[in-house]
């Protein structure tokens, strides 16, 4: 036994109100730069739908994650001779058309056009060619839709279950980032060894000076959740955040979150069992073989780990490990991938009410939401497919397992005073009354002091980077059009005594004088 730990995200669907607060954020943080306009670390899909970039879940098509053969676990895409063959060529790759062509607003035509009878417009230009662009997809252009059963490959798989009707359509939100995985395809199909799993904290990474541009990785993971930048040439990937969770932070994504629907946390698992269990020959066997790697931090496997006292404490206060391990209510996302995510999910059960109080039914009684969470006008199979390979059986667990925390919650609120279920009033103070403590349980890394982050540069914030690309066959980056500029340069200009550069920033004038550069110069007549 070889017990490492992994830092964990679990997310509440029930919660998920799809503002996408997540993904501006985390746009904001991390791609928000010349190449990658047209990456979202964090998405928020509407379920049924395509999904971004578009059909990703279609492997088929894409060839991604594991495949197990007579010999073992084979990378989809195919091993290194095929990779060696392709690797200057490699058609498994979505295209900027299956992702989306981002744009901008060209909003000087508003005030330079000349005077009609016709209203300007702002029209959309191309952030990749600057050239004007007709808007047809993007990366949540099904947003708020759903039920249609031709773009989604996993509803196609149930379509028969799903009764097309518009008044018993239903949809749900699914928020993504990188899995992060125990056995991540995308590190394996690297050829020069860029993508690596850091041992301290199984966070999976990009190293950029390593990395020579051959997208092997966008082809390997099954997710598609790496990105080429083809300003610098490289490829990037959702960090998990790691330096706020250095520093015992939680993600960006999961700081802002409005449903407060993410919990981080600590899992202790044996290393030495990752290939064992991403090779059960059933699929339907995936989700337990994932269980059964987790350790009991309260076991004595754990104690012998050798891990910090602060960490073995981490695990031991961990809410995923209660959520995906203890209260089983947590499933992972296509375990058939055989790549071991570690982002789960709480199915959503909140449907199920509405549609028992319509029909007269006490809508929170545990005896009827149990009669109706098999005929869910969102089937289970469909939940089935998403989250344990088609097996129902612990989809059908974890929408039992709350459906009875809500009938035990609602007879506690009405005084009924029903036997006491200490583990289903532990799960309702987990999912409906955490406090940031205990949804946000993170070890510091060594000689960090908690809570405490230097505001960093990104290493490819610069113009002009290594490896520079022409994407398919036009010009990338066009320069930012509004300078953004850090905290750290305006309290260097407010501080020092000289000017750095001629841009003036009105925050910073104190109302006397004229600073050279906020007039135009005047002109001398004769």
């Amino acid at each position: 036994m070889r017990p490492m730990a992994q830092i964990a995200m679990v997310m509440n669907l029930d919660k998920c109100i799809g503002c996408h607060t997540c993904s501006v954020t985390c746009k904001q943080t991390w791609t928000n730069r010349p190449g990658v306009e047209y990456v979202w670390f964090n998405n928020v899909e509407t379920r049924p739908g395509q999904g971004y970039p578009r059909r990703y879940e279609d492997q088929e098509r894409w060839r991604g994650g594991w495949k197990l053969t007579r010999t073992g676990l084979k990378p989809r895409a195919g091993g290194r001779l095929r990779k060696l063959l392709t690797i200057f060529a490699n058609p498994l790759m979505p295209s900027i058309q299956d992702y989306y062509e981002p744009w901008t607003y060209d909003y000087e035509n508003l005030t330079d056009a000349p005077l009609s009878d016709d209203v300007p417009v702002a029209p959309p230009r191309s952030l990749i060619s600057g050239e004007p662009v007709k808007i047809g997809w993007s990366a949540n252009w099904d947003d708020n839709l759903g039920g249609d059963p031709s773009p989604d490959p996993v509803l196609r798989k149930v379509s028969d279950q799903v009764t097309q009707a518009f008044e018993q359509a239903y949809m749900f939100y699914l928020p993504r980032i990188c899995e992060h995985c125990l056995n991540p395809s995308c590190v394996a199909s690297c050829p020069s060894g860029a993508l690596y799993k850091r041992a301290e904290d199984g966070i999976v990474l990009v190293d950029q000076d390593r990395c020579r541009g051959w997208r092997m990785c966008v082809t390997g993971c099954p997710y598609k959740k790496v990105y080429f930048n083809h300003k610098t040439g490289k490829a990037e990937k959702c960090t998990f955040c790691y330096p706020r969770v250095e520093v015992g932070l939680p993600t960006v994504c999961s700081e802002t979150c409005v449903g407060r629907l993410r919990y981080l946390g600590v899992l202790l698992y044996d290393a030495d069992r990752v290939t064992e269990a991403a090779s059960v020959p059933d699929e339907h066997d995936l989700y337990e073989a994932q269980l059964d790697l987790f350790i009991d931090p309260h076991s004595p496997e754990a104690e012998s780990a050798g891990l910090p006292a602060d960490w073995l404490e981490a695990a031991r206060r961990s809410p995923v490990y209660d959520l995906i391990k203890r209260h089983r209510v947590a499933l992972p996302l296509h375990p058939e991938y055989r790549t071991l995510p570690m982002v789960w999910y709480v199915p959503p059960l909140s449907p199920v009410v509405d549609a028992l109080s319509t029909t007269g039914h006490d809508g929170e009684d545990a005896g009827n939401l149990f009669a109706a969470i098999e005929s869910l006008r969102i089937p289970v199979g469909y939940l089935a497919e998403l989250f344990t390979a088609g097996d129902p059986a612990p989809v059908t667990f974890a929408l039992r397992r709350l459906a009875e925390m809500r009938s035990y919650m609602r007879a506690v609120n009405l005084g009924e005073r029903p036997p006491e279920d200490p583990e289903l009033d532990a799960l309702y103070r987990l999912l409906a009354l955490a406090r940031y403590e205990d949804r946000y349980v993170i070890p510091t890394a060594y000689g960090n002091v908690p809570g405490v982050v230097e505001e960093g540069g990104c290493s490819l914030d610069y113009d002009g980077g290594p490896g520079m690309q022409q994407p398919f066959g036009e010009a990338s980056g066009r320069p930012v059009p509004v300078a953004i500029e850090s905290f750290h340069g305006l309290k260097e200009r407010q501080t020092s005594g000289e000017v750095t550069h001629d841009r003036v920033n009105l925050l910073n004038w104190d109302g006397r004088g004229t600073p050279a550069g906020l007039f135009p110069p005047k002109r001398r007549h004769p």
